[in-house]
């Protein structure tokens, strides 16, 4: 048995053909996020009930305060590492390492002197501690072995597993277990500190490098010459996906702002991770091939039809489902976000189609698109989000969101993306077609289905997630039969790859 399971384990190291390791790689990242995103959920479900909507609130103005720091801090240095060409880039760790303690030092120090500020400005005093105990995250995590971007570089992503998936179980373990003791909202905090303490403590048992305090300022100045767009678009990109939270702590209410988190988390997640496990591992097989516009519009067409193979059925299952989900497992305190939820599964589906073309940018040294099309989004939404929330609240604002993504960034992202890659537009837009037909077959037949039923939560949920399951496998297969989508060939492609 040892050696058979020793087996199946080298068999799924990412070694082989670029091909072979890109295949296996994403079989680790799919691992790495459902893994991480499962036990997140759980955690979540269960504090959802023990703590109120107002204490995630709170929590979330102190998460807000952090992530606009480190998005305006962010200078895109692994995305620099991982782009250069060169398999050795041990001469740049150090000064990465560097940057990033001072990167913590740096947020660690504003937190500490806004959070009465911000807490006053949002009408918690109470937020004012937890802002300052939550700044302690980057710095912990700038102290962790800058060598890590290796495992992302060179396609090791069974290392990354067991990285980002220590740093889950932690979270989830310390989260459930100090809100047991003390149900307050600083099982968030501890939570929160737990993750990047034990990611900081395993990236030095999983890579023999060691930093050191040394500075090289032409490395330095490489780096940045290459993030100085991705700082812009990280901070444009931040307003763009959580300018919106700000804007409901500030003009609703902490209360308002849990709700609108939790049901954003929830019906963006799923969608949104699938997107991410593709851009994770295409970022690094992009760049490998970025000298060849042939192979690089293969590997665009291949991974925009298998995100969007999985994203459609996933969000509007999100839509189908909420009704039942939110009072069956969070409770009934939660239902007034439902609408909320449904409206941002849709909002979440537009962003994970979407999602691999920024890498497709970076890849062709256009990372100035990121900024342009995150900065046109906020200019679109920023005109209406006022007038919508104050009209419908939190489901205003989520359909403003997720208007304003549908037209015109998601025409303007693939038309831009074809354009680089030299593709005609209806190529990308033929991926999406089969799955969008699929889904909405699925969601009609069992929205209409659900009318006729009169049961108790648990059966509807219990019902209604395997018969989609199989309406829209079903539809699949026989949009392949009749029009050669071409999703036979993606798995096909996934079954050899980890063969070899």
């Amino acid at each position: 048995m040892r050696k058979k399971l020793k087996q199946l384990f080298e068999r799924f190291l990412p070694t082989g053909s670029v091909l072979q390791r890109t295949v296996k790689s994403g079989i680790w990242a799919t691992l790495t996020n459902i893994s991480g995103r499962l036990l997140q959920v759980l955690m979540l479900i269960v504090l959802a009930r023990v703590l109120s909507p107002a204490q995630f609130g709170l929590m979330g103005i102190a998460l807000l305060l952090l992530s606009v720091c480190k998005r305006f801090t962010d200078i895109g240095i692994n995305a620099a590492l991982i782009r250069k060409k060169e398999s050795n880039i041990d001469r740049y760790l150090n000064t990465t390492w560097l940057l990033e303690i001072a990167r913590g030092l740096l947020i660690l120090g504003v937190l500490f002197l806004a959070a009465p500020l911000v807490a006053d400005f949002f009408g918690e005093p109470r937020a004012t501690n937890l802002i300052r105990a939550i700044g302690f995250v980057p710095l912990i995590g700038g102290l962790r072995n800058p060598a890590i971007v290796y495992f992302e570089k060179d396609l090791e992503f069974h290392r990354d597993f067991l990285y980002n998936t220590g740093g889950a179980v932690a979270q989830f373990v310390v989260g459930v277990t100090v809100a047991w003791y003390s149900p307050t909202v600083w099982a968030l905090v501890a939570a929160s500190l737990s993750r990047p303490t034990v990611k900081t403590v395993l990236s030095y048992v999983l890579h023999d490098y060691r930093p050191w305090p040394s500075f090289d300022v032409d490395a330095a100045r490489d780096l940045v010459s290459f993030g100085k767009w991705m700082t812009g678009a990280s901070i444009m990109y931040w307003i763009a996906r959580e300018g919106d939270d700000a804007f409901v702590g500030w003009f609703l209410s902490a209360t308002a702002l849990g709700f609108y988190q939790y049901a954003y988390r929830l019906a963006d997640m799923p969608a949104t991770e699938m997107s991410q496990i593709v851009s994770q591992v295409t970022f690094p097989a992009y760049s490998a091939v970025q000298g060849d516009i042939s192979a690089l519009q293969n590997a665009l067409l291949q991974s925009t039809r298998f995100v969007a193979f999985l994203a459609f059925p996933m969000s509007f299952g999100i839509a189908l489902v909420a009704p039942s989900f939110v009072p069956l497992l969070l409770g009934p305190q939660w239902t007034p976000m439902v609408v909320t939820m449904q409206l941002l599964a849709l909002y979440g589906l537009c962003h994970a189609i979407t999602g691999n073309y920024g890498e497709v940018w970076k890849t062709l040294d256009r990372p100035d698109l990121i900024l342009k099309t995150s900065g046109l989004r906020v200019l679109m939404f920023s005109l209406f989000i006022l007038p919508a929330t104050a009209r419908w609240g939190i489901e205003g604002t989520a359909f403003v969101i997720t208007a304003t993504y549908i037209f015109p960034i998601l025409p303007l992202d693939i038309y831009l993306t074809a354009n680089l890659t030299e593709l005609r537009s209806i190529a990308l837009y033929r991926e999406y077609v089969y799955p969008f037909v699929a889904s909405v077959t699925m969601f009609g037949t069992l929205w209409y289905a659900r009318s006729l039923l009169d049961v108790s939560n648990l059966v509807e949920f219990a019902i209604l997630v395997p018969a989609g399951a199989v309406i829209y496998g079903g539809v699949a297969v026989l949009l392949e039969s009749q029009f050669e989508w071409g999703i036979r060939s993606n798995l096909q492609m996934i079954t050899k790859g980890i063969r070899g």
